[in-house]
């Protein structure tokens, strides 16, 4: 949920910028939500990207899951799920992927969003596919529109029981 850290995630090395751990609370009107997704309100953490001068159309910032095992019995991936909430608001918003990556670097796309979503945290759960014995991590990859003040925000992210 943020609320201290980055809760286990790490930025990845090889993008253009990082994601950033933010209260609504320190930012300017219209530059992301009004309150995070755990407490509504606006002294609650999440994590954001935003378009800015600083980075260019198109630009990257990654963000990984600790490594999930798929030899531990208990996370029975062909059952796993991620949930989590976003938000992407604005006119030239750019895009929210997210791979499942295993630890050989294989990269699989669960999910591609693009453009304006709307000004409210909105809710997902994905399946992590089951194929393969190779441990993996669930990448959320934020790629930068073009307007300064549209950004994308990530909260709650939270793996099924099963992992």
């Amino acid at each position: 949920n943020f609320e201290f850290d980055l809760c286990g995630w790490k930025q990845d090395e090889n993008d253009d910028f990082d994601w950033h751990l933010r209260t609504s609370s320190t930012t300017k009107l219209g530059t992301g939500p009004a309150t995070d997704h755990t407490l509504q309100e606006p002294s609650g953490h999440y994590i954001f990207i935003k378009s800015s001068f600083f980075q260019l159309p198109g630009q990257k910032a990654r963000i990984s899951s600790p490594v999930l095992s798929r030899r531990n019995k208990n996370c029975k991936v062909h059952e796993g799920v991620i949930i989590f909430y976003y938000h992407m608001y604005g006119a030239h918003i750019g895009s929210l992927l997210i791979y499942q990556r295993t630890t050989l670097k294989r990269e699989k796309l669960l999910l591609n969003l693009t453009g304006n979503q709307g000004n409210f945290w909105q809710h997902r759960a994905l399946t992590l596919s089951g194929d393969g014995d190779e441990d993996f991590q669930v990448v959320f990859e934020g790629v930068a529109g073009q307007g300064p003040s549209d950004g994308i925000a990530l909260d709650d992210l939270t793996f099924s029981r099963e992992c």
